[in-house]
């Protein structure tokens, strides 16, 4: 800890900057954005909010794979403070903070430990160096890819999620923890460069361990040494970036580009691949590595042990219509994941009590690196901005599907500004399918939220 504290100090201090707006100042709307006032001074263009969230839960009474005897709490109140603050200390120079402060109430959640948590999502700093050259460092949210389900590319995802009322996949990208690190951007006519370096800053800790409401989490994700390199640029119509990563031994390399078609339809693709093991090998070396599981423990199911080149693929389009709907269909392979081969094996060894946690922890694994367990998916997104002619509200939902047995999660979303100021929102979601099927055998199976906030 005292390691990731003395690199985020040094970073702030040597190398202060912010390049670019960043993409959290759209998750609090409704602050105003004053005109910027002379180099010489300090200017502070923040948002805030403060947001209470209460939310049911409906659970099933029968599975395949026992997730244990313990049943979560049918309700939850999340009380939550929300800021994000940029500072222009010069014409060359910003300070971007990004920080949550929430407390949960519910059954069998003990306080203060257990309830209240701090999510520091970034604290960063930008300097121009030379004109469109930029040096940034501290705890940034780097989002790469061009998918709205699942994107390959986005390397940075591993164990970053923050407590929050939607389950939208583009929302979990957008508000969630910031990986600390160093990064330079040049950008020229038609593209830019950039190079990441990520130090590893704390032994990663097990899954769902109890931190501290203060605790800024570095070992989730500054848990190994990590580069990206990646060359983004135009051809014609299509706008392509190249990526290299590497992350403790492992190389990845990927490709993001999308294309429009007409004037209305935008066509695009994610693709990242290296050698890697498969999920469950994954999942069990890192149990290992953190004494969650015993150092005998066996693969189970059984599957091959080596690695091998593995590919993941996103590719979709979306249209945006006339009166402000948007619609994206989108394809998601995760070679990685679980064939239809690989799920009897998962429900016919979780059958025996005696492995049913194991399979489980397989899943939060997975669930945790936010990437897909199955190997197929097909993902379906829409948005609709001033429905039926409404002023000032939103819908939008999402279903994704598990193409090896048909199940589904999805989420039904609604807004609605009451004022410049309060703004109520609500969300319900669901999942659907039989016992042994991806979706159909989780302990979960309704959800609905109702939140308020109020923004300053």
């Amino acid at each position: 800890m005292k390691k990731a504290v003395l690199f985020l100090t040094v970073c702030v201090v040597a190398f202060p900057a912010v390049a670019q707006e960043n993409d959290d100042l759209g998750l609090i709307p409704g602050a105003v954005q004053t005109a910027a006032p002379p180099a010489a001074t300090v200017q502070d263009r923040g948002k805030y909010a403060f947001a209470n969230a209460f939310g049911w839960y409906g659970y099933r009474g029968s599975f395949a794979v026992s997730p244990g005897d313990a049943i979560p709490s049918r309700w939850n109140d999340r009380v939550s403070a929300d800021a994000l603050v940029t500072w222009k200390l010069s014409d060359s120079l910003r300070l971007t903070a990004s920080d949550v402060l929430s407390a949960s109430f519910a059954d069998g959640v003990g306080f203060p430990r257990e309830a209240v948590r701090n999510d520091l999502r970034e604290l960063y700093a930008t300097w121009e160096v030379a004109p469109e050259t930029y040096l940034e460092t501290g705890r940034i949210n780097v989002r790469n890819g061009v998918a709205f389900g699942y994107n390959p590319t986005d390397f940075f995802r591993a164990r970053t999620s923050v407590a929050q009322s939607s389950s939208d996949p583009g929302a979990l990208r957008n508000n969630r923890l910031g990986t600390v690190m160093l990064r330079g951007q040049h950008v020229f006519d038609g593209g830019s460069l950039e190079l990441i370096y990520a130090p590893k800053l704390h032994s990663p800790v097990p899954m769902g361990g109890l931190a501290y409401p203060l605790d800024p989490k570095f070992d989730q994700t500054n848990g190994s040494d990590r580069v990206l390199a990646s060359f983004s640029f135009e051809w014609e119509d299509f706008s392509p970036q190249v990526l290299a990563f590497y992350d403790a031994g492992r190389f990845k390399f990927g490709f993001n580009a999308s294309h429009p078609i007409g004037n209305s339809i935008i066509a695009y693709a994610s693709w990242a691949g290296g050698n890697a093991p498969s999920a469950i090998v994954d999942a069990i070396a890192f149990g290992k590595r953190t004494r969650t599981l015993p150092a005998t423990m066996l693969v189970l199911p059984p599957v091959s042990t080596s690695r091998s080149f593995k590919s993941d693929v996103s590719a979709g389009a979306s249209w945006n219509g006339e009166d402000k709907e948007t619609i994206s269909v989108e394809y998601n392979f995760h070679e990685a994941g679980l064939s239809k081969e690989g799920w009897r094996g998962w429900f016919a060894t979780g059958a025996n009590p005696a492995f049913a946690s194991l399979m489980w922890y397989i899943r939060g694994y997975s669930s945790d690196r936010q990437d897909p367990i199955s190997q197929h998916q097909a993902f379906v997104r829409a948005d609709w901005t001033e429905p039926f002619h409404i002023l000032h509200a939103d819908l939008s939902g999402y279903v994704m599907t598990d193409l090896t047995d048909g199940s589904c999660t999805g989420q039904v979303g609604a807004s609605y500004d009451l004022s410049d100021f309060w703004s109520l929102g609500a969300y319900v979601s669901a999942t659907t399918g039989g016992k042994r099927t991806e979706w159909g055998s989780l302990r979960s199976s309704t959800s609905a939220i109702v939140q308020l906030v109020r923004y300053f």
